[in-house]
Order: structure tokens, then sequence, then C-alpha cells
């Protein structure tokens, strides 16, 4: 379906909440002045609210009071395939997307409208694979999930740092490739955050069952190799840093790029980690690590934890302003070592928003690789949505 077929470019879907909200400043302040967009979710006197706040901020922007607004349920089929079908692309932010996700997935894929989330569920990702991407791949609908923290600074670093190590090694690479990332960051996590990794530590099981699911299905590469290596703690002597193994779904999205390009080379792994500056440090996540997936499984204490910490808040302005985030990744192949950074601002909240809304924009805007069905951000947008992402102050650089 060509872009006339639809009455908007973008529709963002969960604006009412706070990372929705943060996703909407961003459109209304950096959206180009032709962009068509909504906003969707179930209340409209919420909608409204965020509408009328939008053209207070830009009141040289009169479009925005009359900005449409979209009726739609995470849990009703019809309303979000109505919604689906008025746009080119959808960007949602209602998550954990295990509980609410689903039928939004299955709305994009049948009407061939590419969607975006901003999902760190290893086990959300894997069953919309097995369930959606056959349709997707036959509509042409582009599905990609985590196009937040989780996991554009680590898919697109690696990307990145791909592009630099082949022109090190004359424009191609022939042999295997070694590739560690390592996170770093003084930011506050999201409500949704936790709600979502305590929700895939309670669940360990299922995971596994969708991951098995999905390798029964998904091609492999032909005549090559990817994949997400088993990290073991330690210190990095090219990083000066002590490294803990990070159980989140970043080192499967970096290798499932890995095996959709072959400019990754005949056989990549990667391997992710959180970096410290201290043994202290390094050993107290690992405490805090193991005791969260120990508390997830006792319904009482898991119930109890998510109480504690609600979603749809989150840090203010002032305390986000202060956040950082870096992410370094070295490359090793024939004796040739690279080293990148990824860097920014608050990851969860303020720099997570502004990679959503990008990575909606690149879709609906940009001349991007043809691609269809479960996607990677590298593999559908990649160059593309890195320069928007440099252009909007997220530092691509070598090291």
């Amino acid at each position: 379906m060509v872009a006339a077929d639809h009455p908007y470019d973008v529709v963002l879907f969960g604006a009412t909440g706070f990372t929705g909200g943060l996703t909407a400043d961003y459109l209304a302040a950096h959206g180009p002045a032709e962009l068509r967009w909504a906003l969707a979710g179930r209340s409209e006197e919420r909608l409204a609210a965020v509408r009328d706040r939008l053209a207070a901020a830009h009141p040289g922007r009169p479009e925005l009071a009359e900005l449409p607004l979209l009726l739609a349920d995470a849990a009703d089929p019809d309303s979000l395939a109505e919604v689906a079908a008025t746009t080119q692309v959808v960007a949602t932010t209602v998550g954990p997307y295990l509980h609410h996700g689903g039928p939004l997935v299955a709305a994009c894929a049948a009407a061939g409208t590419d969607y975006v989330d901003l999902t760190g569920e290893p086990e959300f990702v894997d069953r919309a694979y097995v369930e959606h991407h056959a349709t997707a791949a036959g509509t042409g609908a582009r599905l990609v999930h985590a196009c937040g923290f989780d996991s554009i600074p680590h898919d697109l670093g690696a990307y990145f740092t791909i592009g630099e190590l082949a022109d090190e090694l004359g424009g191609q690479i022939a042999g295997p490739v070694r590739m560690r990332g390592v996170v770093r960051s003084n930011a506050t996590f999201s409500g949704g955050t936790f709600h979502s990794a305590i929700t895939a530590f309670s669940r360990a099981r299922q995971m596994r069952e969708a991951a098995r699911e999905r390798r029964r299905l998904e091609p492999r590469p032909d005549g090559r190799r990817s994949r997400a290596s088993a990290a073991k703690p330690g210190r990095d002597p090219e990083l000066g840093l002590w490294l803990l193994p990070l159980p989140t779904i970043d080192p499967f999205v970096v290798a499932r790029s890995g095996a959709a390009l072959p400019s990754y080379g005949p056989d990549f792994t990667y391997t992710h980690f959180a970096g410290t500056k201290t043994l202290r440090y390094a050993a107290g996540g690992a405490v805090g690590a193991t005791g969260l997936t120990l508390a997830a499984q006792v319904k009482p204490v898991r119930e109890a934890l998510l109480k504690r910490v609600p979603q749809g808040q989150g840090p203010s302005e002032k305390r986000r302003e202060k956040s950082w985030f870096t992410v370094d990744l070295v490359a090793e192949s024939d004796g040739t070592t690279v080293r990148t950074r990824v860097s920014g601002g608050d990851p969860g909240y303020t720099e997570t928003s502004k990679m959503l809304a990008e990575s909606a924009l690149s879709l609906a805007l940009d001349e991007n690789p043809v691609t269809a069905g479960q996607v990677t951000t590298a593999a559908a947008m990649g160059d593309a949505l890195i320069g928007r992402l440099q252009r909007a102050g997220i530092a691509f650089e070598r090291r």
C-alpha cells in the first residue's frame, strides 16, 4: 500500500502514559511540519488532554490543536484493526507487551502496516515471530521490536562498528568477528522496564519454550552463522572495566542482525555486559540481579515488588537531565581491533522516546532497504536511523 492509501504517516498508541507522552512531545517538537500523525488510546478525554498540552507548548503550530484522536483498546482487536488500516506506521508504548501487545502486532501484520515498540521482553518477541512473521512477510509489514534503549544503542552500535571494522579490513570482512558490548549508565530504570523484567524472570520456562519454537521456524543464514555468546564476568583490559553478564534481549537482537546482514561476515559472535569501574559495584550488581530473579519466582513477593514500582510514572525532568549512558563496543577480526561508542542522555525515558519516534519517522519517510516480516532496527533502517539519531544528539563514534 502506498502512502496515499493512508490518512496518517504515524499513529502513536499509548500517548497518555509517561513514555508515550514524551514520545508525543518529541514528535510535536521535531516531526516535520508536513507529518500526518495521530494519537490513539482508550480514553478520548485523556488523549485530548495530551493534545491540548502539545498545542500549548507549541503556540506557533496551530495544527497540533487539531491533532486527530483515535479510540482503540489493546484488548479490542477490531479497534486495533481500524487503527492499523489508517496509517503507514504504528508506534506503541503500551506494555508489558506480553500482556498487552499481541493483538496490535497481529493487526499491523494483517494490514501491511509497519510497527515499532519499546519491548525488551524476549518471550513476547519470539511469540510474535512465531505467530505473525509469516503474515507480515506476505503483506509487506515491517515489525520492528525493541526500538528504545532496548535495543537500539546495541543493535545499531554493532552495525556501526561492523562498518568501521570493514573499512579497516579493506572494505569486506572475510574472517570470524568477535564483538562485545559494554553498557554503563547512571539513570534510574522505568516502571515499565521493571515490570517487563520481573515478568520475564518469573516466566523462564515459557521463555525457553518460545525461543525453541522460534528456532524451529526461523531459517539460518546460508553458509554463515551469527550468535549471541554466553558471557563470563571478569575485567576488560581494553576498556579498563569490570564486566558483568547482562541477561537482556540485546545480544539476541544483535545476533539476528548479524544473521540477516552478510556484512557481519561469515562467523559473527556478540557478547553483552554491564560495565563498572570497581569490582565492588560489579559484585553488588550480580547479587542484586540474582535476588530479583529469585524474588520473581514467588508470587506474593513478585506482586509486592510490582506495586512498589508502578508503571506510567518516571523521574522528573531535572533528574533526567543529569542521566547518561554509554555503550562501548569492541570488535576483533583477523588481528584487527576496532572500538566504538554510542552515547547519549537519559536512556530509560528521554532517549528512549526519541529513539522510538525517530524509528517511526524513518519507516514512514526514509528510503530504507526492502524488508518485511519481523526485522531488527539494523536490518530495517540501518544507516538512515543512525543518521537521524546522530542529528538528534545521540553519538555514534570511533574511539
